[in-house]
């Protein structure tokens, strides 16, 4: 189903008709997904070569490496919205 949104100058009706800027939800979606990625794959890595009582413990890494999976995840999602939305609208 296509956009019918216009593609005016926004009034003084913000919170009815404020939409988001998708080129620089793009942009950051784009440079965070490899970096949370790659954060992920280290933590995880790092987290599996620590020793048993290591100065950060196996479970803090572990808990990192979860934290940036979820952060990847949440990039991957906002990309797809994103390139989905930009193809109807622009």
């Amino acid at each position: 189903m296509p956009a019918t949104t216009p593609r005016r100058w926004r009034s003084g009706t913000e919170p009815a008709t404020a939409r988001s800027d998708l080129k620089l939800r793009y942009l950051l979606a784009l440079t965070f997904t490899p970096l949370f990625a790659l954060a992920t794959a280290g933590f995880a890595f790092w987290a599996a070569n620590a020793p048993a009582f290591g100065a950060p413990s196996r479970g803090t890494l572990t808990g990192f490496a979860v934290a940036c999976g979820l952060l990847t995840l949440f990039a991957v999602v906002d990309l797809v919205i994103v390139v989905r939305r930009r193809r109807t609208e622009l």
